[in-house]
């Protein structure tokens, strides 16, 4: 392996782990032990290409403390989630970027996920009914089975026609990729909350809706959700053993 292969390696696990450890130390612990077990495969592939028996040394060691601390993250959550204490809290500071749906979802998505409950009053808009399909695409994507999206939200009295032209049409493309798309509409709804049927509930201050308006059709962010800025927002993280049906 050439040196600059491996430099770049080692340059990519420890961006990674620094950025486990900021996570850590932020009480952001799901998202701080994927990143600490990303960065120990990053790691362990560098020990395997290093012949110094003094880095071999160093890498072993640092891996076992990220692998212990890791486990120690594990163990805390499912104690959490035994208990049915777990909470977290991510705030998005005006203007951030980096806050896509699969960055703020994808940890709390799992292989047993088959069934995703949405409440959010404003999915009413053309930019609300995108950012709510992109959701759906995102869950589509995610290493999970989802079956049925139930969306309870209000209805669009200014244009009632649109939205609901655009969610039967959202249904049938759901439907067509082996997915219901269970729809309902209040007139009283005002929370905004997000379950999923393996436990964890996400609860977005805006909602959906917290992507700011793109500066044009042709700026960076338009269509990577990861470089769109956002609105000031809190995300509030939990975990239920009982699964909220509506």
């Amino acid at each position: 392996m050439s040196l600059n292969l491996l430099t770049g390696m080692e340059t990519s696990a420890v961006s990674v782990l620094k950025r486990a450890v900021e996570l850590d130390q932020s009480g952001r612990f799901l998202e701080s032990l994927i990143c600490y077990q990303e960065g120990v495969q990053l790691l362990i592939d560098v020990l395997k290409a290093v012949t110094d028996e003094s880095k071999k040394g160093h890498y072993r060691e640092k891996i076992k403390g990220y692998i212990d601390r890791a486990e120690q993250i594990k163990a805390h959550v499912n104690q959490m989630k035994e208990d049915g204490k777990y909470h977290e809290q991510i705030r998005i500071t005006e203007d951030a970027t980096g806050y896509s749906y699969e960055a703020v979802f994808k940890p709390y998505i799992s292989g047993s996920l088959t069934e995703a409950w949405v409440e959010d009053p404003y999915i009413r808009h053309t930019h609300q009914l995108y950012n709510f399909l992109r959701f759906c695409e995102m869950l589509l994507k995610a290493a999970c089975k989802v079956k049925t999206i139930h969306l309870l939200t209000s209805s669009d009295e200014a244009d009632a026609s649109q939205q609901r032209s655009a969610m039967a049409e959202l249904k049938d493309s759901l439907n067509a990729h082996g997915v219901t798309l269970d729809l309902q509409y209040s007139s009283t709804i005002h929370d905004r909350e997000i379950r999923f049927d393996n436990g964890w509930i996400i609860k977005i201050g805006r909602g959906l809706d917290y992507f700011k308006r793109p500066k044009g059709r042709f700026s960076v962010g338009y269509c990577d959700y990861d470089l769109r800025q956002c609105h000031e927002t809190t995300v509030d993280i939990f975990h239920t053993k009982h699964t909220k049906t509506l």
